[in-house]
């Protein structure tokens, strides 16, 4: 398997794992009275497991971009130690004028 399918699947499984813990968080601290909601229903499972999904789908996403966001660049030292540029203050003059 190619090393770059093999990274994407690794962070699509953490994001599946994050929204698995995310729904059973919901679920055991009955935020906003979701796990009442949902015990009450005749088709919880099916509730459940398309949240879960669905959330999965994000968090897996989400996880996956931030992974490819932070590789290092092939010119770069790693994260944080690029060329820094010192920061230069300009003061800004502006007029103001009274209102009549």
């Amino acid at each position: 398997m190619p090393k770059l399918l093999q990274f994407l699947l690794v962070h699509a499984v953490i994001g599946f794992g994050v929204a698995g813990l995310f729904v059973s968080a919901l679920i055991l601290l009955d935020i906003g009275g979701f796990a009442t909601l949902v015990s009450r229903s005749d088709i919880a499972p099916l509730a459940v497991s398309v949240l879960t999904f669905f959330l999965g789908l994000t968090f897996a996403s989400v996880q996956m971009g931030v992974a490819v966001m932070l590789l290092p660049k092939e010119n770069d030292a790693g994260p944080g130690r690029g060329r820094r540029v010192p920061a230069v203050l300009v003061p800004a003059y502006a007029k103001a004028s009274a209102r009549r």
